[in-house]
């Protein structure tokens, strides 16, 4: 206990990370030998029918790479970083050993340790992998990994990741193939906070049948995944030639902490929301150009799903990176599209996005409910004049709810408006739209000219409103029906901006 507490005392007058007292550093008895740039190489041997792990001194024409075992046999391979990061990180290699290893050196300059056993067409993941892993985390090797996976390691990364999802911190696939049973299991990783980063040639045959479900399936998980697509790439060569990418990727991954939110108290599920969006642009590095997409590219934001007294269903919340200034927020009773421009520009801004719950047990939304959130929530800091946006019948309900407060309403934005509520209104619409004139609240309204209800209800609400002395702006979108075309977010976001008080 006296040198404990000696050490710990040397440790803060030296001025060394308070970590460094208490981690417990692994220490591995292989066989030794040096791996790229000097880092010390540790050796074993798997006995498949016993689980025996035992050092192995390997032949020196090996180099830096491995044989394969003897029969009944996996090599095992442990690489230590020369001071190894806080918590022990380390990243499991799929297969491949030694292929394009620049991400994993990289990886050890950063204090991970990297390991590996026989992987291939005749050494798929099963229970050696499990004995692998949890001989590697009695040494002292954090619980949850970072995976490498090129090819048939994205495959094997993914089975062993699916089948222990709640083992794994991080994946990045390059070129990954992968199966039906584990694309079934992806939920399992999104529940888990795993995050994903893959890096592919747009000429990969791979891509369309493996990173491409990933990609469209993980997010609606709540899962987070980022993607570079090098332009003018095939299968190979895999990774990348300058690797800070995806060992920042690593790092990050690691080292997250996820705060709970101040406006919930307990009984929350979260997930992430995240925009489809992309960016193309030259990598000097990389020689060509690349798409960039995904969470560590073009944003990602907490979601949190929760229910209170009184009120049937669930609520959802997307939180801001960085709330601004009053805690303004959107109320909407549809879910958020991930490609909602004009979700994201408020998402940069600091707004919070609120769908309000709609009950299994009736038609549409019910007006008690939505006050029961709107007081909580102001209660809990937000601010006192949400925004209300909506789109078709959705925008009839969100607007409805506003017509039986205008005082608490800031502004009102809609696309392809159906002004029609089932409960949420005392008054008829659209009718009742006059308190919120008489209150002042402006009215945004934008319909495709070919919506079947543009005329009868954008169109004649719009004149209404102004009867009523509402301010109102109306964009009818030439030769565009019901589903509108991708348009540029900004005058609608200056609106919103303008006219938001708290």
């Amino acid at each position: 206990m006296k040198k404990l507490i000696l050490t710990s005392l040397l440790g803060i007058a030296l001025g060394l990370p308070r970590y460094a007292a208490a981690q417990q550093l692994p220490h591995f008895k292989g066989a030794e030998s040096t791996w790229h740039d000097g880092f010390t190489r540790y050796d074993y041997i798997m006995d498949d029918s016993t689980g025996e792990i035992t050092p192995f001194k390997p032949d020196s024409d090996e180099r830096f790479g491995i044989a394969d075992p003897p029969k009944g046999k996996h090599r095992c391979v442990v690489i230590a970083p020369k001071t190894p990061a806080p918590g022990n990180p380390w990243s499991w290699r799929g297969c491949y050993w030694d292929h394009q290893p620049q991400a994993e050196v990289e990886l050890l300059r950063r204090g991970f340790h990297i390991a590996y056993i026989t992987a291939g067409a005749n050494f798929r993941p099963g229970k050696e992998w499990d004995v692998w892993y949890n001989f590697l985390t009695m040494q002292g090797l954090s619980p949850k990994p970072c995976f490498v996976g090129m090819s048939r390691g994205g495959e094997f990364e993914y089975t062993w990741a699916t089948r222990h999802p709640d083992k794994v911190s991080a994946i990045y696939a390059d070129n990954p193939a992968i199966t039906p049973e584990s694309l079934a299991g992806l939920e399992g990783l999104a529940r888990n906070n795993v995050a994903l980063f893959h890096v592919i040639g747009n000429l990969d045959p791979l891509y369309p049948i493996a990173t491409g479900p990933v990609e469209e399936i993980y997010p609606q998980f709540g899962g987070r995944i980022s993607v570079m697509v090098k332009e003018g790439f095939g299968h190979h060569p895999h990774s990348l030639r300058s690797p800070g990418p995806i060992a920042d990727f690593m790092v990050a991954s690691v080292k997250e902490k996820i705060e709970a939110p101040e406006f919930l108290d307990n009984g929350y599920n979260s997930s992430w929301f995240t925009p489809a969006a992309s960016i193309y642009k030259h990598s000097p590095d990389e020689g060509t150009y690349i798409t960039y997409r995904g969470a560590r590219f073009t944003g990602s934001y907490r979601r949190y799903s929760f229910q209170l007294p009184g009120v049937e269903s669930f609520i959802t919340v997307i939180a801001p990176s960085q709330p601004a200034a009053g805690n303004p927020w959107v109320f909407r009773s549809t879910y958020v599209k991930r490609d909602d421009q004009l979700a994201r520009a408020l998402l940069e801004k600091g707004y919070y996005i609120v769908t309000g719950s709609v009950p299994y047990n009736f038609d549409g939304p019910q007006l008690a409910h939505w006050n029961t959130i709107y007081n909580y929530l102001t209660g809990k800091g937000f601010s006192a004049r949400p925004v209300i946006t909506g789109e078709a019948s959705g925008a009839g309900e969100a607007i409805g709810w506003a017509t039986e407060n205008p005082g608490k309403v800031s502004a009102v934005y809609l696309e392809n408006a159906i002004f029609k509520t089932i409960a949420m209104t005392k008054e008829p619409l659209p009718e009742h739209l006059e308190t919120l004139a008489k209150a002042g609240v402006p009215l945004y309204l934008v319909a495709g000219s070919e919506d079947p209800f543009c005329k009868t209800n954008t169109v004649s609400v719009s004149a209404l409103y102004k009867k009523y002395d509402g301010k109102v702006i109306t964009d009818v979108r030439k030769n565009e029906g019901h589903l509108l075309l991708p348009h540029d977010p900004r005058a609608a976001l200056t609106f919103i901006l303008s006219n938001t008080q708290h």
